[in-house]
C-alpha cells in the first residue's frame, strides 16, 4: 500500500491499516515477526516515529504484541465463530417472553445513564456529517424559504431518487428514478414489501441468527418465521434454502447478503448470483436488506443480489440511517415487479418523506461529500472492530469466539456455553451497561450463550471499561479466567 500525504488520515493510521489488512487476509500469520522498524520506515518513506505510532495503534487493536529484545509479532487472534450444529427448520412465533425481552433491551438502550455497547446507532458526532448537513439545510431554506410550507407528495423528491439511481450503479444495479420509492427508513421498506407480497398465515424465511425486530414485525402482519442456517463466514445456506423452495415451505425470504446483522458476513459474488437465480426460478420474492451495503470494507463494493435479478423477484431495501445520520430516516426500495403495489401502499400509509430532508440529502450526495464521508466511516469502523476484538481477546473468558465482519460496525460474540447471556444482560443492567443477548436473534434457544456488540461509539474510557467489565461478568458466570488473566476496575476513573 502506498501512503498519501494528501489523505486526511495521518500516515501512521494509513500504515497501521495496511498491516491490519495483511493480518486479516492471512498474509501475516499469527506468530510471525513483523519487519524491522527501520526497514518499514525506509520502504514506506516515513519516519521511524511514524512506524512506532502505527505499531502502537496495532497493539491497541490487539493485532500485534511486543516481545522484549525480539521485536513485534502478530498475536494469536481471537478465534472465529464456527458454524453451529445444523438444525431442522421449524415454523415458530415469538413467545411473550421474547417480546418482553425486546422491550427491556430497547428501554435500556434509551436510558441516558447507561453505557450502551450494543445499539446499532452511531453515537459519536464524528461519525456523521452534522455540520455539512446543517449548512446544506440552511442554504436550501435561504434560497427557497417556502420549502417547508408544502406537503411532500408521492413519489417524493425526484432529485434524490435520481441521485440514488446514479449511486446504485456502484452496487451493480441499473435503475431509473421512476423505479425507486422513498421510504421512512429500511424497516418501513421491509414492512411495505411484506404487505405487498404476503398474506396472513404465509411463512417467511429468515437467516439464523437475524435482526431481532423482524420477529415482532412478522407477527404483527400475521406471518410465520422459518429460520435458515447461516454460516458466520459464508452467509446464508443456499442448499438449505433450495430445499425449502423445492418443498414450497416459504412464500418470501428476507436476507442481508452483505455485512449481515448480526454476523457481519458477506455472500460471495457466486452465491449472490445463485441466490438471485433460485428466487427467480421458484418465483419467491427476496427482500434484500442492504442497510450496511455501503459500509463494506472491500472496494469495489460487492454487487447486490438485485444486480443479478432477471425477472424482478428481488426487492432491494435500504436506508441512509447508518451512513448519514441517525435522524435522517430516509430509505428507499427498488421493488422490481412489485413496484406499483408498493408505491400505492406507501402513498396511503405515510405519503412521502420530508421534502427538506430529501433535498438536503440529494445535495449531499451530488456534491461528492458522501463518498469522502463513507471512506472515513469504513476506516473508522474497521479500526474500532479490531480494537474491540482485541479487548475481548484479553478480557473475556477463555474459549470466547467472535466474528470478523467484512463491513458495518456490529459483530457476534459466542461465549462458553455455560454462560446465559440473558442472565448476563440483567447483571450488567445493575452496573448501567447495556448489551443485546443472543437469545433475541432466534426463536430457538441455540444462541443463549451469544451477544451482539456494536462499535459505533467513541472508543473512550467509558466504552473500553464497559467492554472489559462485560468480560469480567462473563468470566464470573463461566467460572473461567480471562484470555490474558487481567482484572478490571469497578468503574472507569473518568465516570
Amino acid at each position: 500500500m502506498s501512503l498519501s500525504q494528501s489523505d486526511t488520515q495521518p500516515l501512521y493510521h494509513q500504515l497501521a491499516d495496511s498491516f491490519a489488512a495483511a493480518i486479516h487476509q492471512g498474509t501475516l500469520k499469527p506468530g510471525k515477526r513483523l519487519p524491522a522498524i527501520r526497514r518499514v520506515a525506509q520502504s514506506h518513506h516515513v519516519s521511524i516515529n511514524t512506524v512506532l505510532n502505527a505499531w502502537q495503534l496495532l497493539e491497541d487493536r490487539g493485532l500485534i504484541e511486543a516481545r522484549p529484545q525480539s521485536g513485534y509479532y502478530v498475536r494469536s487472534v481471537l478465534p472465529a465463530v464456527t458454524p453451529s450444529v445444523p438444525h431442522r427448520a421449524r415454523v415458530k412465533d415469538p413467545s411473550s417472553e421474547k417480546l418482553d425481552l425486546i422491550d427491556q433491551v430497547f428501554a435500556a438502550q434509551n436510558h441516558p445513564d447507561y453505557i450502551n455497547i450494543s445499539l446499532a446507532c452511531p453515537q459519536d458526532g464524528e461519525l456523521y456529517p452534522s455540520a455539512r448537513l446543517s449548512r446544506i439545510t440552511a442554504s436550501l431554506l435561504r434560497r427557497n424559504p417556502d420549502l417547508i410550507g408544502r406537503y411532500a407528495l408521492p413519489p417524493g423528491s425526484e432529485r434524490l431518487r435520481e441521485e440514488i439511481a446514479r449511486r446504485a450503479l456502484h452496487a451493480g444495479m441499473s435503475l431509473t428514478s421512476e423505479q425507486i420509492t422513498l421510504t421512512h427508513g429500511c424497516m418501513e421498506a421491509l414492512q411495505l414489501a411484506l404487505r405487498a407480497v404476503t398474506q396472513p398465515g404465509d411463512c417467511v424465511g429468515l437467516e439464523s441468527p437475524t435482526y431481532f425486530f423482524l420477529f415482532p414485525l412478522l407477527a404483527s402482519l400475521g406471518l410465520k418465521a422459518l429460520e435458515i442456517p447461516t454460516d458466520p463466514q459464508q452467509g446464508l445456506s443456499l442448499d438449505a434454502l433450495e430445499m425449502l423452495l423445492q418443498e414450497k415451505r416459504i412464500q418470501a425470504l428476507i436476507a442481508m447478503p452483505s455485512a449481515q446483522n448480526p454476523l457481519g458476513c458477506c455472500l460471495s459474488r457466486q452465491n449472490k448470483q445463485r441466490l438471485a437465480k433460485l428466487v427467480n426460478t421458484y418465483n419467491v420474492p427476496l427482500l434484500e436488506d442492504g442497510l450496511y451495503d455501503e459500509l463494506q470494507f472491500d472496494w469495489p463494493l460487492s454487487p447486490t443480489v438485485k444486480s443479478f435479478d432477471s425477472d424482478g423477484w428481488v426487492i432491494y431495501c435500504t436506508s441512509f440511517t447508518k451512513t448519514v445520520a441517525p435522524d435522517f430516516r430516509i430509505g428507499w426500495i427498488a421493488a422490481g415487479r412489485f413496484h406499483e403495489a408498493i408505491a400505492r401502499l406507501k402513498a396511503v400509509s405515510s405519503m412521502a418523506e420530508s421534502r427538506l430532508l430529501s433535498e438536503t440529502l440529494a445535495e449531499f450526495l451530488a456534491s461528492g461529500g458522501y463518498d469522502h464521508h463513507l471512506r472515513t466511516l469504513r476506516r473508522r469502523y474497521a479500526a474500532n472492530l479490531d480494537e474491540a476484538r482485541g479487548l475481548i481477546a484479553r478480557h473475556f473468558p477463555q474459549g470466547t469466539r467472535a466474528t470478523l465482519p467484512r463491513g458495518g460496525f456490529v459483530f457476534w460474540v459466542e461465549l462458553p456455553e455455560q454462560v446465559n447471556t440473558v442472565e448476563m444482560f440483567h447483571c450488567l443492567l445493575k452496573e448501567q451497561i447495556c448489551v443485546t443477548p443472543g437469545a433475541l436473534y432466534s426463536l430457538s434457544e441455540r444462541y443463549n450463550h451469544a451477544l451482539r456488540l456494536s462499535c459505533c461509539y467513541p472508543f473512550d474510557d467509558r466504552y473500553s471499561w464497559a467492554l472489559k467489565r462485560t468480560g469480567a461478568i462473563a468470566c464470573e458466570l463461566a467460572g473461567l479466567p480471562p484470555g490474558l488473566d487481567q482484572g478490571v476496575p469497578l468503574r472507569p476513573q473518568t465516570v
